[in-house]
């Protein structure tokens, strides 16, 4: 945290620094009884989709919620870095309505999130579009095999692991603003080079282009969001934002069959048509991007913007609602790199371990069918055409099964059992599709793999219980990036289990992911709860033995960060 402050004035006032230049003097209010209690008055999916509320609401009511900054004992230890770039708008005396937050909430939600979704939508647009040219004449053209699909797949997942922690390195010293743009350039260019694509060795070429600077991206993105939503506020956007992945899928499934039609053109097969037109696209998405996002709340001007998104009144409420919420956020400011100290620390964080198996082994029973479905669809008699259409399905289902986990979470505040629940769907669908004859009826067959496909994506409640649980900003950074490193690692691993020898049906790898499924379900989610309780319960008996004398001294003291703070308790 930033440096112990050399004096706590109880009065009305904005922080300031002392004449040295390197403590900070807190101003406390001492109004402090005028704060909401962040229970009473939140609001999530289900209280929109049954409008309900647990009181009376008043619009004009304080919502400035309670935090470490109203006691001026906590507060000193608490309070961010002197070259934190939104230090200049911290004011703990400062107060606002609902009607005040809830509009500048919607005002972040069109600025920011809009703009979020429409940027990992681009990504999905290239990631996925290989998957769309499998349903024409792909495989052929180039001489490639099945097993050579899965090389390129391979390669691709491994050299986005490889590109995960340096791009979030290079984002957290340049700026997310900054990086998040010149990725999805860079990628574009080399994604739209797919049209000239000539044998097997370009193909890997591309794919591994590809993977290096896709990699990083989804962590810079997320990290990118931390900086104007609060921790109840980014799990439900980061819901809304895996659903719009879905609906750019069935926006590509439309589109890849009106591009595939251009078969022929100039001598061209239509899936070379499909990369260079998406990869197009997406290119300008990544040019109007670098004019549209704002490296922090208090940085939206600049020279072709020069009144900039939000008024002074808009950047003291969004810091301060920000800072109350997680305190951690002061520690770095949007242009401070990592130490290797901090990264080894992050790194040897054993805590986060359980949750990182769990990265790794979770979304690999639904894994192979997904990546598959294509080619899936073909060899059971469904033509280029039909096969692309065919997709859209299960993707507006899982649109509806993924909202409503997003509900059932809020509603149970639940992490663990919650997010069983996308194995536990698919285990049945696995057993049927196991269970099938060597030669099924091919609109069985469909029903049972759209089943499958259509289960409920716990992919973001997992990723924000693993920043929930890393604790401070440098933590996050390096614990998301080494999340997301294991589900795409798990996505090596399931490329590899449906090979040539076992089509089509894929018998034997089948059985490999119903027990993998089995094995999720049955020791790894449960363990993973039963640890936290654990630790939670080993730190109870500490900090309850201590008196407040103690717990003071500990907190102007502790060398400890984030969730290796004895005050930090882990979610499950």
């Amino acid at each position: 945290m930033a440096t112990e402050p050399t004096t706590v004035i109880s009065a009305s006032s904005s922080p300031a620094y002392n004449d040295s230049g390197k403590d900070p003097v807190v101003f406390i209010d001492e109004a402090a009884s005028n704060l909401a209690d962040e229970e009473e008055q939140q609001v999530n999916f289900s209280d929109i989709l049954f409008r309900k509320r647990k009181r009376p609401f008043d619009p004009n009511a304080i919502a400035t919620k309670r935090s470490v900054f109203d006691d001026p004992v906590l507060a000193p230890h608490y309070w961010p870095k002197k070259d934190y770039e939104n230090i200049h708008r911290l004011d703990p005396s400062a107060r606002w309505t609902y009607r005040e937050e809830q509009a500048l909430v919607r005002k972040i939600d069109w600025k920011i999130m809009l703009l979020a979704a429409i940027v990992f939508s681009a990504l999905n647009l290239d990631r996925f579009n290989l998957s769309q040219a499998n349903t024409a004449s792909f495989l052929v053209d180039l001489g490639l095999t099945t097993d050579d699909f899965n090389l390129g797949n391979s390669v691709f997942r491994l050299a986005f692991v490889c590109a995960e922690l340096p791009s979030q390195l290079i984002s957290k010293r340049l700026g997310p603003d900054r990086w998040i743009p010149t990725e999805i350039c860079l990628w574009s260019i080399v994604s739209l080079s797919q049209f000239w694509l000539t044998n097997r060795m370009s193909f890997l070429v591309c794919r591994a282009l590809l993977g290096v600077l896709q990699g990083g991206f989804i962590p810079d993105l997320i990290l990118y969001l931390s900086y104007f939503y609060t921790k109840t506020e980014l799990p439900i956007r980061l819901a809304l934002f895996w659903m719009s992945s879905y609906l750019c899928s069935i926006t590509a499934s439309f589109l890849a069959f009106g591009i595939l039609h251009l078969d022929g053109v100039a001598g061209k097969a239509g899936w070379r048509w499909l990369f260079l037109i998406e990869g197009g696209i997406t290119l300008l998405v990544g040019v109007a991007t670098f004019f549209n996002m704002p490296p922090s709340p208090t940085q939206t001007k600049t020279w072709f913007r020069p009144k900039g998104w939000f008024t002074e009144r808009e950047e003291v409420i969004m810091v301060n609602r920000i800072l109350r919420d997680d305190p951690t956020k002061g520690d770095m400011h949007n242009r401070e790199g990592l130490s290797f100290r901090r990264l080894w620390t992050a790194i040897c964080d054993y805590d986060l371990w359980p949750l990182y198996i769990l990265g790794l082994t979770s979304g690999i029973p639904d894994g192979p069918p997904s990546t598959y479905l294509t080619l899936l669809l073909r060899d059971i008699g469904f033509d280029t055409f039909q096969t692309n259409l065919l997709t859209i399905p299960y993707q507006v289902l899982g649109i509806v099964t993924m909202f409503l986990i997003t509900l059932l979470s809020e509603h149970v505040g639940e992490r663990t059992f919650v997010a069983m629940l996308e194995n536990l769907w698919t285990l049945p669908f696995l057993v049927a599709l196991y269970a099938l004859p060597s030669e099924p009826n091919q609109w069985v067959f469909f029903a049972i793999v759209t089943g499958l496909l259509s289960y409920p994506f716990v992919l973001p409640l997992q990723t924000g219980w693993c920043s929930r649980n890393a604790g401070g900003v440098s933590s996050r950074i390096v614990n998301a990036s080494l999340y997301n490193m294991f589900t795409q690692a798990s996505s090596v691993i399931g490329s590899q289990i449906y090979v040539a020898s076992d089509a089509p049906r894929y018998k034997r790898g089948n059985r490999i992911l119903i027990i993998i499924c089995c094995v999720n379900l049955g020791i790894l989610y449960p363990g993973t709860k039963a640890y936290y309780i654990w630790r939670n319960r080993q730190r109870d008996k500490i900090w309850h033995r201590m008196t407040v004398e103690e717990r003071d001294h500990y907190l102007r003291t502790t060398k400890d960060v984030g969730n290796r703070r004895l005050d930090f308790r882990f979610a499950h």
